[in-house]
């Protein structure tokens, strides 16, 4: 007879919309549940490294207290009522470390919070700490000097991801319940991908990000958004964060249905799928991969589902040269750091690089790039005449050493900067397009990956009904990781 786990770990198993239900009938106090994540974290983190910041035993106890005497009064203050939550370390949280995964900043306590963890904490969660990321959220290779390296849920050899390579973790790991990302160059997508969870970009402005300090009309290449072990956690803390805010001029003003208005979509012959692939042998990718993940659309064609290759008419090498011109434009207010050498010995090589290249960024080609930026836009639209969603993988790469930065080539083609390995990634940003990525499988050694499913502008919803129908269809999400306590 197979032995039924521990309390606390039958605690942490439960998904977030479980847990929630639970705590809400009183089947488990918020203390029992603070005290089995703690218990997890301090078993397997040290091994992990997914979260960081984490705050002291008696004060998250004492708050989780108070959280059961709040329902023993009749209060209840939403569906993250005392359940565990940690920010990722690009986002503030008040009262705890934003280091930004940065000496610079290791020292830097918020004095309130960012607008989406505003709402998550109103939702009633209780923030126990910071997911970790790489310094400024720079490469899908969570590591920085301040916390070190975070480690892949299904293989601690290999990294996660990134940059909310903690939050994903976090949640393969049953550290975290849910988790909180974002997203510039694939940011909830690559490590949701390593780690086997989903994780959603969603449409610009869905979730409104606008803190005081904020450039509210120069940077639309970033996005905040959910995270979850399934499909549906996700959307129910999509559905927390979304929704317009005046503070934010690019909030959308059209609403998304409450959690539990989604419904899976139906899978039949009248739902048709674009294969981008890796965009007619232009990108490299590693031998395996393409496989696994066309693979994986092999259930829904069962059912009836039309999966045709097609592509966008645009040219690839022009999209790259776009993001690299929008990106390092994106650092041009960074250039005191460089000026500082203080600053700029605790910078690691690839930030000064970024910025480096913004240097001399002129008008003109700012302006080209987004003529190229609303040309790809355009030429997207003509494939959603005859898709309803666009797929491609999430990577080029399964996931790789820890140790290693990043892929210096794929299948012997030089990787000339530190993200060109993400390249894939682009696409969504560029068009602004809400994108989740869903589990894909895993190859011979157990390594996970991820397809991008990206929708309509705006179409946030019906990627997710989606999402929720791919799920019921596929069994990867069931497969978790074997955790271990040491190397």
């Amino acid at each position: 007879m197979q032995q039924r786990p521990p309390i606390n770990d039958q605690i942490t198993a439960l998904s977030a919309s479980q847990l929630s239900a639970v705590i809400r009938d009183r089947g488990v106090s918020c203390k029992e549940v603070m005290v089995a994540y703690l218990e997890r974290i301090y078993r397997y983190n040290p091994t992990y490294n997914a979260i960081v910041s984490l705050a002291n035993d008696d004060t998250l106890l004492r708050q989780a207290e108070d959280a059961d005497k709040a329902l023993g009064k009749g209060e209840y203050w939403g569906w993250m009522h005392g359940i565990p939550h940690a920010v990722k370390d690009l986002t503030d949280a008040r009262g705890f470390i934003s280091s930004l995964g940065s000496p610079i900043f290791s020292r830097t306590v918020a004095t309130k919070d960012s607008l989406p963890i505003e709402r998550i904490r109103n939702a009633g969660a209780i923030f126990i700490g910071k997911t970790n990321t790489p310094e400024f959220g720079l490469g899908s290779q969570t590591y920085n000097t301040v916390f070190g390296t975070t480690r892949n849920a299904y293989n601690p050899e290999l990294c996660a991801g990134g940059s909310s390579g903690g939050a994903a973790v976090g949640l393969a790991a049953n550290l975290l319940p849910v988790a909180d990302g974002s997203d510039m160059m694939g940011s909830l997508r690559n490590p949701a991908a390593f780690n086997n969870v989903i994780g959603f970009r969603p449409s610009k402005g869905r979730v409104p990000g606008a803190d005081d300090d904020a450039k509210l009309f120069f940077n639309q290449l970033s996005t905040d958004g959910p995270m979850g072990r399934n499909v549906t956690d996700t959307i129910k803390l999509l559905t927390t964060m979304a929704g317009y805010d005046a503070r934010d001029p690019f909030s959308l003003r059209d609403s998304i249905p409450k959690a539990d208005a989604f419904f899976a979509a139906p899978l039949t012959s009248e739902l048709r799928i674009g294969w981008l692939g890796d965009y007619g042998g232009y990108l490299p990718t590693e031998p395996g991969l393409l496989e696994l993940c066309r693979g994986s659309l092999n259930q829904l064609e069962k059912q009836g589902v039309i999966v045709e290759d097609c592509a966008p008419d645009f040219e690839p090498t022009r999209l790259w040269e776009t993001w690299l011109t929008l990106r390092h434009f994106a650092f041009v207010d960074s250039h005191v750091m460089l000026k500082n050498p203080s600053m700029k010995a605790q910078l690691k090589r690839e930030f000064q690089w970024e910025i480096e290249g913004s240097v001399d960024m002129t008008a003109a080609r700012v302006v080209d790039a987004d003529k190229a930026r609303s040309d790809w836009y355009r030429a997207l639209l003509v494939l959603f005449e005859n898709f309803d969603f666009l797929v491609l993988p999430t990577a080029q790469v399964f996931p790789f050493a820890a140790e290693i930065h990043w892929p210096a080539e794929i299948t012997g083609k030089k990787m000339d900067s530190y993200h060109r390995w993400m390249e894939i990634v682009i696409g969504g940003t560029l068009a602004g397009l809400p994108v989740v990525n869903l589990p894909a499988g895993f190859d011979e050694q157990g390594r996970p990956m991820g397809i991008q499913v990206m929708g309509p502008a705006g179409a946030d919803t019906a990627v997710l009904e989606f999402a929720l129908a791919y799920e019921s269809a596929t069994s990867f999400l069931a497969q978790r990781p074997k955790l271990v306590t040491k190397l």
